[in-house]
């Protein structure tokens, strides 16, 4: 009957598999070997993806093979971590990583997923957490035994599972839209700032394929410089010259709820902001006025092994907030155009990372050797246009990122809610896939 609950097992909803205790051989491309760092808030994340071979794939999968729907989940290290397999995804669990396969008569695959995310069920795998010395740990010999409270009407788990899967689905569409706006304004500050594409076709006497009071911007020859090969009557200049506002963030106090956002090394990756792993500063200890971010700003991680070097832009700011004293902040100048100033100095994380200065277990990136990075510096007006472009490309991002942050809020306040049964869906038989 619709409306009623039950408490049963995870035994009894799905079949539970371990991935192999060892890793294979990576590859450069291939089926995915899927680790604990692709799960991210409920999805599988593939940007830092790893790869095996043919061969090891059929090694790897001989106890169980990912398939469309499976919910897979860390056991060890980043526990509570969960995410469904997508369609056409060929992988294999790597090390620390489970896998439950639903059973389709008692359970909706992807309502499994929204209550082993689910606060109930969290607090489960919280108070069965194995502590060791050096890892925490999810006993999966006795995971069978975990209870999980689910609708005993396969419509209404649908239903749940619909309307938290449409919020999702918009944010994934949202979050791979972004990926094309940036990769194209990326790929234009390399046509123009890196190749020099309108330049070189000029000089050989080829159509640069932009319109004409834009292609007068820029020269027909080169010249050399301490970076090489440049557009002719372009500089070379160190970023200090670049840059309006060059300074470490601060120690913060740090409290649980209120405050201000602080934002740190975790919340910078893959050239992305990642508000969720911040943590909030008491302001009325340590006024915070002259610190706050401002938009576009440049933000990049200034110490630590693994982690110096990464930098992003900060494209959408939900929030008063401000950087702790492990990240830098940069502000262009007022005569550089600032999307320009963060497309570039996000392109160079690796050179960026090579100036840091310490031992193999701390090193430290200073102010002084930041600002000394050689910077190509075109004309304004060439800065400008790209700017211009690059603007009608990254203010769409921008929009799509404020709406997924507005998305994610709404989920998390109805996941728990829809989760436990506090908030009912009427008809539910009235959603996709109910009556199947």
């Amino acid at each position: 009957m619709v409306g009623e609950w039950r408490e049963l097992s995870i035994g009894e909803l799905a079949d539970i598999y371990d991935g192999p205790h060892a890793t294979p051989p990576k590859t450069s491309d291939g089926p995915v070997f899927l680790g604990i760092s692709n799960l991210a808030r409920g999805r599988i994340d593939l940007a830092n993806s790893e790869h095996l071979s043919e061969v090891d794939y059929t090694r790897w999968t001989r106890r169980v093979k990912p398939q469309e729907g499976d919910v897979v989940f860390s056991y060890e290290t980043r526990l509570g971590e969960a995410a469904v397999i997508p369609p056409g995804l060929r992988c294999c669990l790597g090390r620390r990583m489970g896998l439950l396969r639903a059973r389709s008569a008692v359970v909706d695959n992807r309502f499994l997923l929204y209550a082993y995310l689910g606060p109930q069920f969290q607090e489960t795998l919280r108070s069965r957490t194995i502590h060791g010395s050096t890892v925490d740990r999810i006993p999966l010999i006795d995971m069978a035994s975990f209870p999980i409270a689910v609708p005993a009407s396969i419509d209404e788990q649908r239903a749940i599972a619909h309307i938290l899967g449409t919020l999702d689905d918009k944010i994934e569409l949202n979050r791979r839209m972004n990926e094309t706006l940036e990769a194209m304004a990326r790929a234009l500050f390399k046509s123009w700032f890196v190749d020099f594409d309108p330049v070189r076709a000029k000089a050989e006497g080829r159509d640069p394929g932009m319109p004409q009071p834009l292609a007068v911007l820029f020269p027909d020859s080169f010249d050399y410089s301490e970076l090489g090969e440049i557009p002719r009557g372009w500089e070379v200049r160190p970023l200090r010259d670049l840059t309006g506002y060059l300074s470490r963030g601060i120690g913060p106090d740090y409290i649980e709820s209120g405050g201000v956002c602080v934002l740190n090394q975790k919340c910078i990756r893959d050239r992305r902001i990642d508000f969720s792993k911040a943590r909030r500063h008491d302001e009325f200890k340590k006024p915070t006025n002259e610190r706050l971010l401002r938009r576009l700003d440049v933000l990049v991680n200034s110490t630590g092994v693994g982690t110096l070097g990464r930098a992003a832009q900060v494209w959408h700011l939900p929030e008063p907030s401000i950087v702790d004293s492990h990240v830098t902040v940069l502000r262009a100048a007022l005569e550089v155009d600032p999307w320009f100033f963060g497309i570039g100095l996000t392109g160079r994380e690796a050179e960026i990372e090579a100036l840091g200065e310490g031992s193999t277990g701390q090193t430290e990136l200073s102010r002084v050797r930041l600002g000394d990075l050689l910077c190509l510096s075109p004309p304004n007006e060439v800065r400008k246009q790209f700017g211009v472009a690059a603007s009608q490309l990254l203010e769409r991002l921008s929009s799509a990122q404020q709406e997924s942050t507005t998305l994610a809020a709404l989920r998390d306040a109805l996941l728990p809610k829809l989760i436990s049964g506090e908030l009912r869906v009427e008809d539910p038989d009235q959603f996709p896939g109910s009556g199947d």
